[in-house]
């Protein structure tokens, strides 16, 4: 594994807004005790034709271009607090808890090398997770948000930790394309002026739906045990790229089949049903017969956005900034996703799921209760999206990222982002006894 040796860890800290003070939602509640978000994005030298700024030059931009966004986004400089008085959770802002700023770590390493990192399908998790800095949320006052800069051998790594009861995936990207935007100082690219009042989210219960669900899943706060701590040994990930003509192929075999050769009378599915229905037949595939026998119950989990969404009234608002997304979860037999058209039979499962959140958004909002009795080892989580523009909006100045990779990810995860030419980078971690079938079922599929 390569070596990172942290050179200088400061903080970024920016005149906050007084009073500002955020109450977390029943939406929030339950990140409290799964809160952790760490992305890398990897820049490599000359890649596109750009060339890097010197380091210190480039971290100084950095460093200058985050103070101007956390002004813009003050949750991210606040801490996730716990209100004793009333039993609420909340983003503090401006109070002397939340006035702390974000740590801003500066790092080298030497062996690292940039360009293998971001070539290589299998992931070097060592490596990655050397490049990511560490959240402090084992209790309240938690930190929201932590930045690491790390020269390597031919190239740079920008660093996140987020905590997930402050920002969703889409959160997460309107953050990178605001820090990116005013490092280049394109203000034309910044994000729309955003709102974070979690009021907004009407969910029948309020406030005191919030607390319950708080005292449910963190109950000895401040302590925040983690309910999903990470494996004891660390699962082999690998990411595909799923190329717009593959995804165009992909959807055709499965608008022109369904069950046992019937043809289809549905439209074409979307790009993220056609990707999460390959991916969940390949995993069941995968561990068939060994870990999953053809009569057992198989599942899929993911997230909606719920931004915008009539189900809930009234809609909130596409520019709010935190957490909005509600579960969803499919069940099949195995047997059917191990029949020839299986991964018909899959999306055609996973779209009828998604039509039912469209019209009830807030269905499966307690998603994580839910979870909790899905025998895991056959469940398939899929999170991002394949909305997620993450290539084009993380440009702060010398190019687009080479890279972007989840760090924190578990077995039977599968993670979506939109790669540069219109196709979708699939990230998937499954254990070492059912990878190689997986990755054998998955890319057969795509020829």
């Amino acid at each position: 594994m390569p070596t990172v040796n942290i050179v200088e860890v400061g903080r970024v800290v920016v005149p906050q807004p007084e009073d500002l003070v955020v109450r977390l939602s029943a939406l929030d509640a339950p990140w409290v005790a799964n809160p952790l978000i760490q992305r890398v994005l990897l820049f490599v030298d000359d890649a596109g034709g750009q060339q890097h700024p010197p380091f210190e030059s480039l971290v100084g931009s950095l460093r200058a271009s985050l103070a101007a966004t956390l002004a813009r986004l003050p949750p991210l400089a606040g801490r996730v607090v716990f209100l004793r008085s009333t039993g609420d959770a909340a983003i503090d802002c401006s109070g002397p808890e939340g006035g702390g700023g974000v740590r801003f770590v500066v790092a080298q390493s030497d062996d690292a090398d940039a360009r293998r990192l971001a070539g290589d399908a299998d992931h070097d998790l060592g490596a990655f997770e050397a490049l990511v800095p560490e959240l402090k949320v084992d209790a309240l006052p938690a930190e929201v948000l932590a930045v690491q800069v790390t020269r390597l051998k031919g190239g740079v790594a920008v660093g996140v930790a987020l905590h997930h009861a402050v920002v969703d995936g889409r959160s997460v990207w309107m953050f990178l394309q605001a820090w990116a935007a005013a490092c280049r100082s394109d203000d034309a690219a910044a994000v729309a002026t955003v709102t974070f009042d979690s009021a907004v989210v009407a969910i029948p219960g309020g406030e005191e739906l919030a607390r319950s669900t708080l005292r449910k899943y963190a109950p000895n706060l401040p302590l925040a045990a983690n309910l999903f701590p990470s494996a004891p040994i660390k699962l082999p990930r690998r990411t595909f790229t799923v190329t717009a003509k593959h995804i165009h192929q992909l959807k055709q075999c499965m608008s022109g089949q369904t069950t046992s050769g019937k043809p289809a009378t549905a439209p074409m599915s979307s790009s993220f049903v056609a990707i999460a229905a390959l991916a969940w037949a390949s995993f069941v595939r995968s561990k068939h017969p060994a870990a999953i026998a053809a009569w057992h119950d198989v599942y899929v989990f993911f997230f909606i956005d719920c931004r915008g969404r009539p189900g809930i009234d009234p809609p909130v608002s596409e520019n709010y900034f935190g957490t909005c997304i509600t579960g969803c979860l499919v069940k099949a037999m195995a047997r059917d996703l191990l029949a020839v058209d299986g991964v018909a039979a899959a999306a055609a499962a996973i779209q009828r799921e998604v039509r039912r959140a469209a019209e009830d958004p807030l269905g499966l909002w307690d998603w994580m209760d839910i979870v909790s009795w899905v025998p895991l080892d056959r469940l398939v989580g899929i999170n991002g999206s394949t909305r997620f523009k993450a290539y084009e909006v993380a440009d702060f100045g010398w190019g687009a990222p080479s890279r972007t990779e989840l760090v924190t990810m578990s077995d039977g995860r599968v993670v979506l982002v939109a790669t540069k030419s219109g196709g979708v980078q699939v990230s998937v971690c499954m254990h070492p006894d059912h990878s190689t079938a997986f990755n054998s079922h998955f890319i057969d599929s795509l020829c």
